[in-house]
């Protein structure tokens, strides 16, 4: 009685043969059984984000050059509100000394200093708000992207008003728009976020 070429894997087996070759092999005993079908493991779930699960795990370079750019702009404005401060009492002590005596004189140039004033601590306030959301990049979500979206919209319309100096800041605001509103950029703040 012969049993076939043991090299065929559709004749009959014989002893040399593994056990259940040409079969699904059966997972032993105390391991739970894979939810794959054919007998194959089930595949990992796929990520929208390239096999991150989470999102990508290092910083995009546009988002870090955004970072650095709000970091760049709330230094200039507070060198800037710095400045309009120390302005507005150098314009109040230079009218002492012109001489201007009338009441009319010196409510303009309160009103002036106080103005000043005013524009000085706006500025402070706004560089210590991009300064914050810069800080914020590495932990930040959603809301700092749009936060930072927001300061840049912001700064680049009030660089306008002072051009031909605010032409380095405007730059810098519209890249600050354009670096964080690109995909990577949201895949990067929408990274921690939970998918349902």
């Amino acid at each position: 009685m012969s049993f076939g070429d043991p090299n065929n894997p559709y004749g009959q087996q014989g002893q040399g043969q593994q056990p259940g070759y040409g079969y699904p092999q059966q997972a032993p005993q105390g391991v739970p059984p894979q939810q794959g079908g054919y007998g194959y493991p089930a595949a990992p779930p796929v990520s929208p984000y390239g096999g991150y699960p989470a999102g990508p795990t290092e910083m995009p370079g546009g988002v870090k050059a955004a970072r650095v750019m709000l970091w760049i702009l709330g230094a200039f404005n507070l060198i800037g509100g710095i400045a309009i401060i120390g302005l507005s009492f150098a314009v109040d002590s230079e009218l002492e000394k012109s001489g201007a005596s009338s009441a009319d004189a010196e409510a303009f140039a309160d009103f002036g200093q106080g103005i000043l004033i005013v524009a000085g601590v706006i500025s402070l306030v706004f560089a210590a708000v991009g300064m914050v959301l810069a800080a914020k990049f590495r932990s930040g979500g959603n809301g700092i992207r749009i936060g930072s979206i927001v300061y840049g919209a912001i700064g680049a319309l009030f660089s306008l008003f002072s051009l031909p100096l605010g032409i380095v800041s405007l730059a810098l605001a519209v890249l600050v728009i354009v670096f964080v509103a690109k995909s990577d950029g949201a895949a990067w703040f929408n990274r921690n976020k939970q998918q349902y």
